[in-house]
């Protein structure tokens, strides 16, 4: 083996074309990805990913959560890998950068350990995290909760997609529900590449940015029961309008959040109303929230706030809102010292045209990361947005 490279660098242009090539797995007219998690689209980058991985001489086994771990040996096997990667699954909406970034880094590291025929001293480990979106199956980071403990493999085995779909059924539909327990492939580390997903390092022409916590998440399931009743026929005081209900949620949840902040955000992002129609005042919405801050106190005061708002708007318009809090991640606060450690290797830029617009769903943009298995530090790098 050759000694070690003292400014070993990966072959951007390669992994530039890697990150085009599985955009392809989902591609949407505008230039984006839609791949689901568990979906066909994910099936054939998961298929993908698994013979490249192979290829570059990696072992890949599979959890009982679809959850994929490829291993490059090191000289002292009796050690745990240090574990790099992310995840393949997208938005609804995605874009070619959220995630993927992270997991084809971790290939192109490998690749480029083995062009120099370096052998490190402890193992690697790339991993696939199955479902990190949750945008198909509640809640996010779903397969590594699950691999930490947070939860049981049967629990998460029979949460259920919009469609009644579980995640046990959808792993078997595209042959990803492995034999190997969760868990079983243990890790010393981990570390991550990826995006930023906010505007904040291009609104502050900064480059790069060390993340120093996790934000805590609350997630909730809506419903507001009104009445339906005829457009023409039923006077303005006289409604119960679920829609006109939910409007006034949504201004109390930007105003709550905004008395919070600046560290705390809220969001509705899904509302569905029963039975529409052009002339029926809505009688019931099933509706989403999403609320995130990294201080614990903040998260308890935007729960109550908004209960209590919801609360004054259900009465005052007879109405009946319920609401389930489905998921609660409480922040996690990273070593100091760690945090702002400086990264011993730099990671050249993807070079990438400029984009017309100050702020767009699909960024090309570059991050090294450290974290340990339970919480996620990243440090993140911005660069232009392509479109």
């Amino acid at each position: 083996m050759s000694p070690v490279a003292s400014n070993l660098q990966i072959d951007s242009a390669r992994l530039w074309e890697t990150i085009h090539e599985t955009a392809k797995f989902g591609a949407t007219p505008k230039g984006g990805v839609r791949r689901l998690t568990l979906g066909p689209e994910d099936k054939k980058v998961r298929d993908w990913f698994r013979k490249s991985c192979e290829a570059a001489g990696l072992e890949v086994h599979v959890d009982a959560l679809g959850s994929m771990f490829a291993l490059r040996k090191g000289r002292d096997m009796s050690k745990p890998p240090i574990g790099l990667g992310s995840h393949l699954d997208t938005q609804p909406t995605g874009g070619k950068f959220d995630g993927v970034l992270g997991t084809l880094a971790a290939l192109e590291v490998v690749r480029t350990l083995n062009d120099a025929g370096i052998e490190t001293e402890v193992p690697i480990c790339i991993v696939n995290w199955t479902n990190e979106e949750g945008s198909r199956f509640a809640p996010a980071m779903m397969a590594s909760a699950a691999y930490v403990g947070d939860f049981t493999t049967d629990d998460i085995l029979s949460r259920k997609d919009a469609e009644g779909v579980t995640v046990g059924e959808a792993l078997d539909s595209i042959g990803y529900r492995g034999e190997k327990p969760v868990g079983t492939q243990k890790l010393s580390k981990f570390v991550e590449l990826h995006i930023e997903q906010g505007p904040i390092l291009e609104a502050e022409g900064k480059t790069i940015g060390v993340v120093d916590s996790g934000q805590g998440v609350l997630w909730y399931d809506g419903k507001i029961t009104g009445f339906e009743s005829h457009a023409g026929s039923t006077p303005m005081p006289l409604r119960r309008d679920a829609l006109a209900s939910l409007s006034e949620i949504v201004l109390a949840m930007e105003s709550i959040a905004k008395k919070h902040g600046p560290n705390a955000v809220g969001t509705i992002g899904e509302a569905v109303i029963a039975k529409p129609s052009r002339n029926v005042i809505p009688g019931e919405i099933a509706f989403t929230m999403d609320c995130r801050s990294s201080d614990a106190a903040i998260m308890a005061a935007l729960d109550k706030d908004l209960r209590a708002a919801i609360a004054g708007i259900a009465a005052r318009r007879k109405v009946e809102v319920t609401i389930d809090l489905v998921w609660h991640k409480p922040p996690t606060h990273f070593d100091p010292t760690a945090a702002s450690r400086p990264a011993p290797v730099t990671m050249p830029a993807i070079s990438t045209p400029s984009c017309r617009r100050r702020w767009c769903s699909c960024p090309a943009r570059t991050a090294s990361a450290t974290t340990n298995l339970r919480t996620r530090r990243r440090s993140i790098a911005r660069q232009a947005p392509t479109c």
